[in-house]
């Protein structure tokens, strides 16, 4: 099993925080990889390139992309890791597999911090249009390499949670649907068993949700699941009091190596599907801040009322700068903080009071 300590030893330490634009990115790679392993596949809507990494040489084909959407960097941290860790200390796995990485599929989103492309275009809604430069080059490295499995890594808000009393769902999984009829066909089996590998490697530490399996086949996952092809999504989300999501970085890190030693093992080392299905489905419990006594701060308001608000993701410069906005007001029921002030109490009044927020009331 991972541990922390010793992942610490390969993190690569230069790429940190929330706001990840492609060029530190690239130069890790090309500061750190031979040539030949790093290529340019083609080239974004502002002509940025976008560059794919082969490691390994194994039987199994794996296709693995990261920063689709340009505003989740997250388990583009992870992956430069496991880079790292494949060639600081190559582990017995990469013996079984051949890797395709893209870390970053969308760089103008990247660098402008956004969740879709130049264009104003979502890619993970473009895979039958194929309108652009970002989701041709995606679609034509799938064709080319005929990839065994697909990794599709993303990130997901702070909302998210499982149970009663709510946890927050740190890492999320989702063998997407094949068909509209969403039944388990062999690649999304196969899916499902290799995320039940995933999930057991972490659940003791965090929590562990499971998306919506709403078939869309504008969403590259389910195409490729369509096309046969076992295709799974990673959604790294909040790890508590990790705004710039350092931890949940290893948890995303050490999810991808068991991924990768079970699919080396082949098959047989899979969860069974019930294992999958166990996995809690994800609901939305969480807002960033909750403040109770409201009516402490505005009049009119009936005690016992709540306020709730989100952080909001803003960069300036060359960081990212949480702005809390009010989404919600009132009793709120069912609704949990991953902060809780309450304006009865001077200290958390203060806090409060320094926020910024009431304009926004």
């Amino acid at each position: 099993m991972i541990g922390f300590s010793e992942y610490e030893q390969i993190k690569v330490k230069a790429i940190q925080g929330r706001y990840l634009p492609p060029e530190p990115v690239y130069d890790f790679l090309k500061g750190t990889l031979n040539s030949n392993a790093v290529e340019v596949a083609g080239y974004s809507v502002e002509h940025r390139e976008i560059y794919a990494l082969k490691l390994g040489n194994g039987p199994k084909r794996v296709l693995m992309w990261s920063q689709m959407h340009g505003n989740e960097s997250t388990t583009t941290k992870a992956l430069m890791d496991l880079i790292q860790k494949c060639l600081l200390n190559p582990p017995k796995w990469l013996e079984g597999v051949e890797l395709l990485l893209v870390p970053v599929l969308n760089p103008d989103g990247a660098r402008a911090y956004t969740r879709v492309n130049a264009n104003h275009i979502d890619l993970n809604r473009d895979a039958q249009r194929l309108s652009q430069p970002e989701s041709q080059v995606l679609r034509s490295l799938f064709d080319s390499f005929a990839p065994h499995y697909c990794m599709n890594l993303h990130d997901q808000r702070t909302i998210y949670g499982i149970g009663t009393p709510p946890r927050s769902a740190t890492l999320s999984f989702l063998a997407p649907a094949a068909d509209p009829g969403r039944g388990f066909s062999a690649s999304r089996r196969t899916a499902a068993g290799l995320i039940g590998l995933m999930a057991d490697s972490t659940r003791a530490e965090i929590g562990i949700g499971r998306y919506d399996d709403t078939f869309n086949l504008d969403c590259v996952g389910d195409t490729f699941q369509a096309a046969g092809v076992p295709t799974l999504l990673v959604e790294a989300g909040h790890y508590p009091g990790d705004y710039e999501r350092e931890f949940t970085r290893f948890y995303v890190y050490k999810a991808l190596c068991k991924a990768l030693e079970g699919i080396a093992s082949g098959p047989d080392a899979f969860s069974p599907l019930s294992e999958y299905q166990a996995i809690p489905e994800n609901t939305t419990p969480f807002v960033d801040i909750l403040v109770e006594n409201a009516h402490v701060l505005l009049p009119g308001i009936p005690p016992g009322h709540r306020l709730g608000l989100q952080l909001e993701e803003v960069l300036q410069g060359e960081a990212i700068h949480f702005r809390p906005k009010l989404i919600d007001k009132g009793a709120l029921t069912g609704v949990w903080g991953h902060r809780v002030l309450d304006a009865a109490k001077r200290r958390d009044l203060e806090q409060i009071n320094g926020l910024d927020f009431l304009p926004l009331l």
